[in-house]
Order: structure tokens, then C-alpha cells, then sequence
């Protein structure tokens, strides 16, 4: 894209100093022609580059050029990144700072540039919150984005699942997530070196302690949280299924699964009848048994017996409610 060759052309000027066109070309993987164009299109659309021709000549910056964004402020910088998750911004409390920082960015771009910006902006949106779900109430995570900015421990009261549910920790807030729409907290208990994930509308109440944090040196987040996902998946798997599926039902199931039963079912073998045979994960018993009715007579379970003879007895029930044609009379 032109656009973005163009930006990391005066980037790489602006960085590097005097380049000449073999090394922007190189640098670009483009042609040297293709470096004189978009040098040209920069110089009429006002960035001062400066050319000298000969054996030490090149391209450079006049007079220390930089790109014109400057006078941003902290805020205005952080919420840079959240530009096209307008609801993370403003659950962070940056919509305004968000807002006003894409004007500063636009004021900032060269003439040249500013139809490609407007283009992407108009062609492209990053959404992440999942769709047909209800988003989760996260009433604490201003106070808490403002705990892990500022490197302050929290004190909260935990919702969890087992018992007790309700707990108290205090907490050195390492990093914030968002995926599908779910915001999470990774963080370590005070005096602990184990890193847990926390889920931030799991969090009751929340109270802004002095103690400060000091975050490990060599924590990489993306690296941490891959691992992390990983151990949660295998932890929940508990066991494996054998289906049939008929051709219909296929995108039925997969569609909202996890990753791990799409690939099963993917990798499936297609039986003489059309059907597909497959081992899947489950987690367990209750819950293969909610996922498998989904594609409801386009699946029948080979293995385990008793997932199967949970599914004949759902359904068993539901051919009682519908076998007669007419509602089910109370009282």
C-alpha cells in the first residue's frame, strides 16, 4: 500500500538521517524508481527532503524535520492505540483523549497522506467484543488502569467460582486485557512470584493502596498470556468424544466452539453416507452434552456411553413435549 510505504519512507528518514536510494529501496523492498517517485510525492506535499546527488549523496530531513506530533499529552499518547476500540476507550476513560489525539495525528500527516488515512478509516474497523453477548459490567476498571499506570498494589474482594467464593487479595497489577469482549487483570498476589489472570467483572470492590509495584524485569505480556490460555485449555479438557455429524450440521457445531474442537471435527474422516467422524475434546459430560444438541439430529455420539445416553434422554424429553403437536397443559 502506497500510503504506508510513503509513512515508513519519512519514518526511516526521520530516524536514520541521510539515506541513499539503493538502501531506501532495500529497506522498502521497492524499486529505486519506485523510492524516486514517493520522494517526490513527500516533497510536493511539503516535507522538506533535501537531495544531493554523487558518491556520498542521499535523501535527509531539513533542519532536523520531524513529523508533526508533538505538544500530546500522556493520556492523548496511551489512547493512541485504542483509536479503533472506541468502547475500550471509553472504558478506560480515554474516549475524549482518544478523540482528540486521532485529530492531532490527521493534523499532523503530511497533504499526501491524508487520503490513505481516510480510506483505511473508512474500509477497516477493529472490534473486539464478541458478538450476541452481553458485555461485562466493569465498574472498577477506570480506578484500576489508573492503579497499574501510577504502580500502585489494590486491595479487592474476588468473585470465583469455587469455594469460598468470595475472597480478598492484594494485588501488583501487571498488565490489563481485552479479548471477546471480556477485560482481565493479570496480575501477582503481594509477596507472591505466581502471575494469575483475574477477571475485572469478577472484581466486587476495589481500594487504591500507597505499596508500590515493582514489576518483574523480563515479563513479556504476549508470551506470558499465549502459555497462560494454553494451560487453561488443557485444564479444561477432561476428556475426548466420538461423533458422527451429518454434512448440514458440521458448520452448526463448530461454529462457537473453541479452536481445538474446529480443528477436530476439520480433520474428521467423511463416511460412504456423507457423514463425518470425529474424536473431539470436551470438557465435561454437562457441557459436551449443551454444545452436541446444538446440531440437534445431525449428531449422533459413538462414544462415551453415558454422554450418549445423556443426549437419548434430552431428547427423549423434548420428542414428549413436541410428539402430540399441541402444548403441554399445566395443573
Amino acid at each position: 500500500m502506497r500510503t504506508s510505504r510513503l509513512v515508513s519512507t519519512l519514518l526511516l528518514l526521520q530516524s536514520r538521517g541521510r539515506m541513499t536510494a539503493d538502501a531506501l529501496a532495500a529497506e522498502l523492498d521497492v524499486s529505486v524508481r519506485t523510492v524516486h517517485r514517493d520522494i517526490g510525492a513527500l516533497q510536493q506535499s511539503g516535507v522538506p527532503i533535501f537531495a544531493e546527488s554523487g558518491h556520498n549523496g542521499g535523501f535527509e530531513l531539513v533542519g532536523g524535520y520531524t513529523t508533526r506530533l508533538t505538544g500530546m499529552t500522556r493520556d492523548e499518547v496511551e489512547a493512541m492505540f485504542l483509536m479503533g476500540l472506541p468502547e475500550a476507550a471509553a472504558d478506560l476513560g480515554l474516549a475524549d483523549a482518544a478523540s482528540t489525539a486521532r485529530l492531532e495525528i490527521e493534523s499532523g500527516l503530511p497533504a499526501a497522506l491524508r487520503p490513505g488515512a481516510d480510506r483505511l478509516r473508512g474500509r477497516f474497523l477493529l472490534d473486539a467484543p464478541g458478538w450476541f453477548r452481553q458485555q461485562d459490567p466493569v465498574p472498577h476498571l477506570g480506578a484500576l488502569a489508573e492503579a497499574l499506570w501510577v504502580g500502585r498494589v489494590v486491595h479487592v474482594i474476588y468473585q470465583r467460582w469455587k469455594e469460598p467464593t468470595e475472597v480478598t487479595r492484594r494485588l501488583e497489577p501487571l498488565r490489563v486485557v481485552l479479548t471477546s469482549g471480556v477485560w482481565y487483570l493479570v496480575a501477582r498476589q503481594q509477596g507472591s512470584a505466581r502471575i494469575s489472570s483475574y477477571r475485572i467483572a469478577k472484581i466486587r470492590d476495589l481500594t487504591v493502596l500507597s505499596d508500590e509495584v515493582r514489576p518483574p524485569d523480563d515479563f513479556d505480556l504476549s508470551t506470558w498470556w499465549r502459555d497462560h490460555t494454553a494451560d487453561l485449555r488443557s485444564r479444561l479438557v477432561t476428556g475426548e468424544a466420538t461423533i458422527r455429524l451429518a454434512p448440514h450440521a458440521v458448520d452448526r457445531l463448530v461454529e462457537g466452539a473453541l479452536p481445538d474442537v474446529m480443528r477436530a471435527v476439520m480433520a474428521g474422516t467423511e463416511e460412504p453416507d456423507g457423514w463425518v467422524r470425529a474424536v473431539i475434546p470436551i470438557e465435561s459430560l454437562i457441557h459436551a452434552e449443551k454444545e452436541l444438541l446444538r446440531p440437534g439430529a445431525g449428531v449422533e455420539v459413538l462414544e462415551p456411553l453415558a454422554l450418549r445416553d445423556a443426549l437419548a434422554s434430552a431428547a427423549a424429553g423434548m420428542l414428549e413435549i413436541y410428539a402430540s403437536g399441541r402444548p403441554l397443559q399445566s395443573g
